[in-house]
């Protein structure tokens, strides 16, 4: 591995090991989501506890300040809606060059594995490999399934993840699942934690983290469990402490309960 890419993944992957991306990239196929309006100002307290930023390139010009040190994670597909007929059917909409001259540390992109469109999105993973590692380029894959979310299971995430590695992503993005051991020690690149089921309480978003940080991931690449939450700072704060300080689900809840009464 060159020193190029080994020195962007230094920059998402801490001393540690671990990471706490924020993706703020829903806008691209779900439009002005909740929270998510102006995502300059969604974002502004909650940079400091990021370790990535996962943008498109429209919102990270547009809201995004060019004094901002976080890594950025550039995402590069896109091309459908959520009121469209298939949100797998996705191309490529940005490219390298775009990414070198917006200082990006890693590209992203949604793959589709059982849909109708599951080749297309995987030879989109396979030509931005090729044309990422020419400038030294993380690529980011993630294991997306659109609307057929009865599919978030071990056995078809594990092939979802697996299939992304051996096509040359550096870093998987998928979902939380029972058995999450049997996705990770299938992959053998790092996994990032996506999200998991609708949760009712941040002591269930905690507890999945921390299940699947016990399980080999490392770390997650969280969004609307986070700015979504009426308290996000003080959410991030301890979804950073079973991160980066192996908190346990409920020592990271008492950070969560404290840090919510602060102004």
């Amino acid at each position: 591995m060159d020193w190029g890419m080994k020195n962007r993944l230094s920059q998402l992957i801490k001393s540690d090991g671990h990471c706490l991306f924020m993706p703020i990239d829903h806008g691209y196929f779900l439009g002005p989501t909740s929270k998510l309006e102006k995502p300059g100002e969604t974002i502004k307290p909650l940079l400091q506890y990021s370790d990535a930023l996962f943008v498109t390139r429209g919102v990270l010009r547009s809201c995004v300040p060019p004094d901002n040190s976080v890594p950025i994670i550039l995402r590069v597909s896109g091309g459908t809606s959520v009121v469209g007929k298939d949100l797998a059917n996705e191309g490529i909409t940005t490219s390298i060059k775009e990414a070198v001259r917006l200082n990006a540390s890693a590209v992203g992109l949604s793959v589709f594995i059982g849909s109708d469109y599951e080749h297309q999105t995987l030879m989109n993973l396979s030509n931005l490999v090729n044309e990422a590692e020419e400038y030294g380029i993380p690529v980011m894959a993630v294991t997306a399934v659109g609307k057929e979310l009865e599919k978030r299971d071990a056995r078809y995430l594990a092939l979802c993840c697996r299939i992304a590695a051996e096509l040359g992503a550096k870093v998987v993005k998928t979902y939380w699942c029972e058995n999450f051991d049997k996705v990770v020690n299938g992959c053998p690149v790092p996994v990032v934690i996506a999200g998991g089921p609708k949760t009712d309480t941040e002591l269930e978003v905690l507890e999945f983290v921390h299940d699947g940080m016990q399980r080999g991931a490392i770390g997650v690449n969280l969004g609307r469990n986070i700015w979504q939450n009426q308290h996000p700072v003080a959410m991030i704060k301890a979804i950073r402490a079973v991160i980066h300080e192996n908190a346990s689900a409920k020592e990271a809840n008492k950070i969560y309960e404290s840090e919510k009464k602060k102004k």
